[in-house]
């Protein structure tokens, strides 16, 4: 019984329980972007003089999160906006509350590794499908070895996970997975042989359960910099992603550069192999 809550709770929090949207509102200063990759709200949420992370949602849509850095934040500072009064605020949220609300946007991999099936595997992060099929990526940083495995929830229970095959689970850095709710495809971002920057890729379902040849989502999306973290907004329209790079200043040091894009999620029916 224990593990049923724990799996309903994690089912809540990283898909859609309901259609239902506060609001599907994306004014923020900016049009909504076609098949081209766009930078997501400028000057509200991605800046010139500023790092921002990946753009989340609550699965309602009524608020937004990212991380912002450089500048004036000398440590990473988490924000979060709310949709009130049809303009986006920012909201604060007490510093006690942060921790649990952060959790909201994106539960922990703590809330799975207490469950049987996890307890031993050092899973970095993961992704849910609407059946409760868990997603996860395992990955060593020092040599960027890793894979992405599944395990299904059956009769209450998660199985023994099943690392995913050769189709999806190529090159080095094999990280950062998104499952479509209906698990017809998945994303994600990885190295592959002779690179040395993450781009996007996407596999799809095919009828007999086997998945597609890895695909590169393309030019449009995939550059010279590091793109990773696909995700596609609750309520379907649009493809969300990181772009960045590293820089080095003149003492040797380097940092980071990057904010959130967005583009039509129409993208990925564009990419789906015609039987």
């Amino acid at each position: 019984m224990k593990q049923m809550s724990i799996s309903i709770a994690l089912f809540c929090g990283l898909i859609i329980c309901s259609k239902s949207y506060a609001q599907n509102n994306y004014d923020l200063g900016q049009k909504p972007p076609g098949l081209t990759p766009e930078l997501f709200a400028p000057g509200v949420v991605s800046t010139d003089e500023h790092r921002e992370t990946e753009v989340l949602f609550l699965p309602d849509m009524s608020e937004l999160s990212f991380t912002r850095s450089g500048g004036k934040y000398q440590k990473p500072t988490w924000i979060v906006m709310q949709y009130k009064n049809n303009q986006w605020i920012e909201k604060s949220i007490p510093e006690s509350d942060i921790k649990a609300y952060q959790e909201q946007f994106s539960p922990p991999v703590s809330h799975i590794q207490n469950i049987e099936p996890f307890k031993d595997i050092p899973i970095r992060g993961y992704t849910t499908s609407a059946k409760g099929t868990h997603y996860f990526y395992v990955l060593d940083l020092k040599d960027g070895s890793g894979y992405l495995s599944y395990s299904r929830l059956v009769d209450g229970k998660y199985e023994t996970p099943h690392k995913m095959s050769k189709a999806i689970n190529q090159g080095k850095y094999i990280a950062h997975p998104y499952i479509a709710p209906d698990e017809s495809y998945i994303m994600w971002d990885a190295e592959k042989e002779g690179e040395n920057t993450p781009d996007i890729y996407i596999s799809f379902r095919n009828q007999d359960g086997t998945w597609t040849n890895a695909i590169n989502m393309g030019d449009a999306i995939n550059t010279a910099a590091y793109e990773q973290r696909p995700k596609v907004s609750p309520d379907g329209k649009y493809l969300f992603f990181w772009r960045g790079d590293k820089k080095v200043k003149k003492d040797g040091t380097s940092y980071w550069e990057g904010n959130p894009y967005w583009m039509d999620a129409k993208v990925i029916e564009t990419l789906r192999p015609t039987r």
